[in-house]
């Protein structure tokens, strides 16, 4: 298999995911589940995804769909499209599953996939986190991630718009 189709083995739809999923669980790997756009992947992204993979064996990316982010960021969102997003991220050695969703939340897509862990950054306090009653109620763990300062996909988009004079 070449580096690109290892890559795309990682992207998968729910029911893929799924199964993949109950296959680990069944061999005793904790699961970990983030979500979000992640349009521009910047270190603190990197930062981040690494702090969640290192709470269990695996770790499953929910990822906004193109329409999903219109709706959340506005008309100028995503940046980068759906295809580039999920490859970047299941380029990351520590990403095993990348799962596009397209609901504004990921909540249908962790109630079929079914984490042990779920997480998100330091923004969501663990009873705000979209999915944490069914994960908890698996007895599961919710986990708030302190976010690295200065990093975030709306300031890069600010400072490109500030540096060609559109604000």
């Amino acid at each position: 298999m070449s580096a690109f189709e290892q890559i795309a083995s990682k992207i998968m739809d729910a029911g893929e995911a799924a199964s993949h999923i109950a296959q680990w669980q069944s061999a005793g790997e904790v699961i970990v589940f983030t979500n979000g756009c992640f349009d521009l992947l910047h270190y603190g992204h990197l930062h981040y995804l690494a702090d969640a993979r290192d709470l269990g064996q695996r770790l499953v990316i929910g990822v906004n769909s193109a329409d999903s982010v219109r709706r959340l960021k506005g008309p100028n969102r995503p940046i980068n499209d759906e295809l580039t997003r999920m490859h970047t991220l299941a380029s990351l050695a520590m990403v095993d599953a990348v799962v596009v969703f397209s609901e504004d939340t990921p909540l249908n897509l962790i109630s079929e996939l079914k984490p042990d862990i779920l997480v998100k950054g330091g923004d969501w306090q663990p009873h705000q986190i979209v999915g944490a009653d069914l994960v908890l109620a698996r007895g599961g763990q919710v986990r708030s991630l302190p976010f690295v300062e200065g990093y975030s996909t709306t300031n890069i988009e600010q400072r490109i718009l500030e540096r060609h004079g559109v604000s």
